[in-house]
């Protein structure tokens, strides 16, 4: 069939097959998330949970080296200030509006997934990700915040509490592997065999009866998935942090690193990084 594509400024929608959509998130340099991203993206599944058409949806990024990246600090004001008409956090409503959407999200992962990133990832169906490239971290408690977006949330249920605490309290890099071997994601793989291997779930997927897809799915969910008060309470949480004496002591820290380290060190070695702003703040 003929290959459809429609745009918004971060995010491109590609109709790959009848029942199968590609969206590539591209937001260079470094893939970072704001709340300029996130309107787009609750724009994004509300559009596919709107097309009857489709029952898979493949994630991926545009971007060299990054996936879904950290919030963008430039940006967390705007992002605080984002709610719905009922007074929801509108992340709360993106995340849960995957989670719940009508159709099967599948993550394929090249390149560093952090902070708020890795928690619109933890909302996706299926997370595939490439054993050379892939990278995972909740990056909060380094810097002085907690996480916000469901990252304790939904590690805890994933991971199990002690390994939720590794990943959370000590911010580092875990490489694709490790996340495999934790459950922090489906299934590692070679770079070179990810794509044949999404493609292929997703059209296996694509080609069953979409109502026992979706019934299947809304039963894993209601055994597995945070409350959306639990969601709440942690962004919440996040939005009370960002005023704490230990971020306040931290973001000039971090931006001196940037400034003598570059951007691309940084962002390629946050996990570390984290720990050498640690021992100056």
């Amino acid at each position: 069939m003929e290959h459809t594509m429609t745009q918004h400024s971060m995010f491109s929608i590609e109709t790959v097959a009848p029942k199968i959509r590609k969206v590539t998130f591209s937001n260079p340099p470094v893939n970072v998330v704001g709340a300029d991203t996130v309107i787009q993206l609750v724009d994004v599944v509300g559009e596919l949970s709107r097309d009857e058409q489709v029952q898979v949806v493949v994630f991926d990024s545009g971007t060299p080296g990054y996936f879904f990246n950290h919030a963008d600090l430039g940006q967390v004001p705007e992002l605080l200030a984002l709610n719905s008409a009922d007074g929801t956090p509108t992340w709360v409503d993106l995340v849960t509006s995957l989670t719940s959407a009508p159709f099967v999200s599948i993550a394929s992962i090249r390149g560093r997934t952090r902070g708020g990133g890795e928690e619109i990832t933890l909302a996706f169906d299926l997370r595939y990700a490439s054993r050379e490239e892939a990278f995972f971290c909740q990056p909060e408690v380094a810097i002085g915040i907690v996480p916000g977006g469901g990252g304790s949330d939904r590690l805890a249920r994933l991971l199990g509490r002690d390994r939720a605490l590794e990943a959370i309290l000590t911010s580092q890099d875990f490489d694709a592997d490790t996340a495999e071997r934790y459950g922090w994601v489906t299934r590692a793989v070679a770079g070179a065999e990810l794509d044949d291997l999404v493609n292929g779930v997703a059209a296996r997927i694509a080609s069953f009866d979409k109502q026992s897809v979706l019934g299947a799915k809304t039963q894993i969910n209601r055994s597995t998935l945070p409350p959306v008060a639990d969601l709440r309470a942690s962004w919440a949480e996040f939005a009370e942090s960002v005023n704490w004496p230990g971020f306040q002591a931290r973001v000039p820290q971090l931006g001196k690193a940037i400034a003598e380290m570059g951007l691309e060190e940084i962002e390629r070695n946050l996990g570390h990084c984290a720990g050498l702003i640690n021992e100056q703040a």
